[in-house]
């Protein structure tokens, strides 16, 4: 799979872009759901709620443990993945696609211009190990 249209923050989110969309779409990383394991259950955020960047906007909880998603973006969120309701386990079987979160309409589209490409993110991963 190609990341090529994914950005991604520190706290191991996503986002990935469509073209010049203010709309993109929400998860955490690959290595995100590695770390936390087996995931059981997931808090979505409600739709049309704001999220601010770098602020809690759902929680999930694993066999192992339980930990904030933290948004990559602030703006509003105008559809969330219903299908992790019942199937959390999505996130785990496919992070990048039908594991996906929420998508945002950003504020501040700019805000995806700080955010790593993909082999910025692996190299972080490698420092942070």
């Amino acid at each position: 799979m190609s990341l090529e249209n994914y950005r991604f923050h520190r706290e191991h989110t996503w986002v990935k872009l469509s073209g010049k969309s203010k709309k993109v779409k929400v998860g955490i990383t690959d290595y995100a759901q590695e770390s936390l394991g087996d995931i059981i259950y997931i808090e979505l955020p409600e739709v049309e709620s704001h999220v601010d960047i770098d602020t809690e906007m759902a929680e999930i909880e694993s066999t192992k443990t339980s930990s904030p998603v933290i948004a990559p973006v602030s703006g509003v969120v105008v559809q969330v993945n219903e299908e992790l309701i019942d199937h959390p386990e999505i996130i785990n079987e496919d992070p990048y696609g039908k594991g996906w979160i929420a998508v945002i309409e950003m504020d501040h589209p700019d805000e995806v211009d700080d955010l790593m490409e993909h082999e910025e993110y692996e190299s972080y991963l490698e420092e942070e190990r």
